[in-house]
């Protein structure tokens, strides 16, 4: 079981980690009336909102998507910080690779590294494409470096091209975010198939191992690996067992590999997420029943948008957080039970 205290401690610590990243929320478009009470009240050119009528809330439209899912065909569309998300150089002069940066976190995150001044090569299925375009064209029209590279992370062979091409196109790599993930719900041990549970540890798991392992023989002291845990590792649901299982693991070996690189000046940390509002979870993540109410039995009584945990990523890349390694940050909105 993960060590509850450094999710607690990343909630502690989530004023400083909004402070440092810089995240500015409009919200204009985002919540239905039906969803919030009143607009946010807007001073000195930033936002001040009660956050929970901030987004949207449960009952979600029931919206089946095929594996892996579209945030484009998504109703509400997540809020990945397109409109909102206001960078200050934090990661100047950066190289980031992002997995599963078309959609969801990794979307958000691709659009926080290049908007605080990295140059950033995103990874996604082929599948994924439609929504890889929205992100490239986005942050190419506004005069980012970004590259988009297709290909699937369950495949070693991939994993390492994956890397060295980025570093090509980049001209190094200092950032590595390991952020695409693979859930699938299952309601029986005896129904989940060893397919099943190879895909996800493959891509949640050995994926993380193979990307670190190639990216480490280029990375320089003060580079940085952010990986993606969850509160599932730690408070796991009967019906996402190997998910859940992936999560412990990746906070394990995000605690160890820290411990074996602070030697070499090499931070690595992870984020542990609670529930957001992203294609997982309605390509098969989740049973429709759950995601319909997704979110609406934690304190703030709705899930959480990609676009408010993108700065944790941004303030676990950045160089001025140099103590920070070995942690897993926790943004659950206090949820206990989902």
């Amino acid at each position: 079981m993960a060590n509850k205290s450094n999710i607690s401690e990343g909630r502690r610590n989530m004023m400083a980690v909004l402070a440092t990243a810089g995240l500015v929320s409009g919200l204009d478009g985002v919540a239905s009336a039906a969803n919030r009470d009143k607009e946010p009240a807007v001073t000195g050119g930033k936002t001040f909102y009660d956050p929970r009528d901030a987004y949207p809330r449960a009952p979600f439209a029931g919206q089946d998507q095929p594996w892996p899912g579209l945030a484009s065909k998504m109703i509400p569309r997540p809020d990945h910080g397109e409109k909102s998300y206001r960078g200050s150089g934090k990661l100047q002069g950066r190289k980031a690779l992002i997995t599963g940066g078309d959609s969801g976190i990794g979307r958000a995150t691709a659009i926080a590294y290049a908007r605080e001044g990295a140059d950033i090569v995103i990874n996604y299925l082929p599948q994924e494409e439609p929504d890889a375009r929205e992100v490239v064209a986005l942050l190419q029209g506004e005069g980012h470096k970004v590259f988009a590279l297709p290909g699937d992370l369950r495949n070693e062979n991939f994993c390492v091209q994956l890397v060295q091409e980025a570093s090509k196109r980049l001209g190094g790599l200092d950032i590595l975010a390991n952020i695409a993930g693979h859930q699938h719900y299952n309601e029986s041990i005896l129904t989940l198939s060893t397919a099943d549970f190879d895909d996800t540890l493959k891509t949640n798991v050995y994926a993380m191992f193979w990307l670190c392992k190639e990216a480490l023989k280029i990375m320089p002291a003060g580079s940085a690996i952010v990986n993606t845990s969850s509160t599932q590792g730690y408070r796991p649901s009967a019906i996402l067992l190997d998910y859940a299982t992936s999560k412990a693991a990746i906070a394990n070996f995000t605690r160890a590999l820290a411990i074996q690189l602070a030697p070499r000046g090499i931070r690595v940390n992870a984020v542990a997420p609670g529930p957001f509002w992203t294609p997982l979870q309605v390509s098969g993540g989740q049973p429709a029943s759950a995601y319909s109410q997704f979110g609406a039995n934690t304190p703030v009584k709705r899930p959480g948008q990609p676009v408010e945990i993108a700065p944790v990523y941004v303030f676990l890349a950045c160089a001025e957080n140099s103590y920070v390694t070995g942690e897993v940050y926790g943004e659950t909105g206090c949820a206990q039970i989902f």
